[in-house]
């Protein structure tokens, strides 16, 4: 297999476009997998993706769009897959083209539900990806911030290093900086941990608590996650680096954050459903909260934040009530 090789995006919303940009500042061409033939044609005639990061201007010619995953697939040799992870099992099951021979970049960061997989794990399980094939993106980086050029900083993690560090290269750019690691586990199981966290720290902007106690929930988070990675894929990992504590911070605190958006929605009172209406955008801690508790079911890590947001988003219970217990449980 060669690599990178010829790049595909799958999937169509804003961090698909911002990585679409970003590697088009170094190859000549993508391919590029969006599943509605109406919004590839906006794309073509407008010069930009006509849903997302709208400001993003493309040399259309520079890419082969296709509402056909099996013909993205068959023409590539790296996919990057950026659907939004309850969607995920969807698009893999129109497939009769081989996952197993491809190199394979998560740039999910969510949970397949059902399965309660990271998509590394779910490709490896059901797909036969070799794991030395399979890479995790991750790291502080809003598509928003990505689109205006702003300095931003990504990590690529594989269990094959030198594998990583060729994308590395690949990625990076003057307002991208890159790092490689071998913690895929770590760093996708943290990417859904801090949409959670994010969530929680939204609720409580909704309720009207001040940045002192933002600062004391996001400690405890900070260490909630800690705990849960070290029981769940126990390695020699620093919590405080920027694919951790980084994205985590940004998550929680960035007005582009859609999970912190979410919660202070919840936290002002409106219901779980109407607040996914009015986003129109999927904020993936929803899902990666329900998937987090039912994994810990078999590992019985103390996450309070966790189960204090599921028990809000999922048992209706009182924001303010659930928020004030939290509250009592810290130092």
């Amino acid at each position: 297999m060669k690599l990178p090789g010829k790049i595909a995006i799958m999937g169509g919303g804003s961090w698909a476009t911002a990585i679409a940009k970003i590697v088009l500042a170094q190859d000549d061409s993508i391919n590029w997998y969006m599943r509605r033939d109406d919004r590839i044609a906006d794309f073509k005639r407008l010069g930009h993706n006509p849903a997302y990061l709208t400001g993003v201007k493309f040399d259309v010619k520079r890419i082969n769009f296709s509402s056909n995953i099996n013909d993205i697939v068959k023409d590539s040799d790296t996919l990057i897959f950026v659907t939004p992870s309850p969607y995920l099992k969807v698009h893999l099951k129109k497939l009769k083209t081989k996952l197993k021979d491809k190199f394979i970049i998560t740039a999910i960061k969510g949970i397949v539900p059902d399965e309660n997989l990271i998509v590394s794990e779910y490709l490896a399980q059901e797909y036969g990806v070799p794991e030395e094939n399979i890479a995790a993106l991750g790291g502080p980086c809003h598509a928003e911030e990505v689109a205006l050029e702003r300095l931003s900083y990504l990590t690529i993690a594989c269990p094959d290093k030198d594998k990583a560090r060729i994308l590395a290269r690949k990625l990076a750019s003057q307002y991208i900086k890159t790092s490689v690691s071998d913690d895929v586990a770590g760093i996708e199981y943290g990417s859904v941990l801090k949409n959670v966290y994010a969530i929680a720290a939204g609720i409580c902007s909704g309720l009207k608590y001040g940045d002192n106690f933002q600062a004391v929930l996001i400690s405890n988070a900070v260490q909630e996650m800690n705990r849960f990675l070290n029981t769940v894929y126990p390695i020699n990992r620093s919590i405080d680096d920027s694919a951790y504590l980084g994205d985590l911070l940004v998550t929680a605190y960035s007005n582009f954050s859609r999970n912190r958006t979410f919660g202070t929605m919840i936290g002002r009172g409106y219901s779980v459903k109407s607040a996914q209406i009015e986003m129109e955008m999927i904020a993936e801690g929803y899902y990666g909260t329900k998937c987090i508790k039912e994994i810990n079911k078999h590992y019985h890590v103390n996450m309070p934040i966790l189960d204090a947001v599921y028990n809000i988003l999922y048992e209706r219970i009182s924001p303010a009530i659930e928020i004030k217990l939290l509250t009592d449980s810290f130092r």
